[in-house]
């Protein structure tokens, strides 16, 4: 059983405003704080994440192209965020990672993301912050398996592919 039209226009319609309204924060606090881009930023929370990796792991991770990461990468590496090293199997490739100043900028905006959110949602409890991290994270991981599948209508066709 596929969800309605309508369901699936309004929960877009919800995933864009709530991009829109973290993309207006991250704007807000960027102005003021810090002197990387907000989508760099970004990108270093993904490193830390997946630990060291070749920069073109990290734009199939992100769903973009190797040059905007690369870019990304030498704004975080002359900030003093990433470190980049040879690949052991093939020195013409590069290992980065996040350094230890990279770490530590990233439990400062994790504390400010936490502080946003406990704000916002402060009627909310833990079980049902919970329960919307779990149906996120669902929609999420499908979204992702037909984009990589490429049955999104745009690459598919209108019915997906199916």
């Amino acid at each position: 059983m596929r969800p309605s039209y309508e369901s699936c226009v309004e929960l877009f319609r919800q995933l864009r405003l709530a991009a829109q309204l973290q993309h207006a924060w991250f704007a807000q606090w960027w102005q003021g704080e810090s002197e990387l881009h907000p989508a760099t930023i970004s990108l270093l929370g993904e490193l830390h994440r997946c630990g060291e990796c070749r920069p073109s792991e990290l734009a199939n991770r992100r769903m973009v192209d190797l040059s905007v990461i690369s870019r990304q990468l030498g704004q975080l590496i002359d900030a003093g965020l990433v470190e980049r090293r040879p690949a052991p199997e093939d020195g013409r490739a590069a290992l980065v990672r996040a350094s230890a100043a990279g770490e530590q900028a990233l439990m400062r905006w994790k504390e400010l993301h936490a502080e946003l959110l406990q704000h916002a949602l402060a009627d909310w409890d833990d079980e049902r912050v919970t329960e919307l991290i779990g149906e996120l994270g669902a929609v999420n991981k499908d979204l992702r398996a037909a984009v990589d599948a490429g049955r999104s209508p745009v690459t598919a066709g209108v019915d997906g592919g199916q």
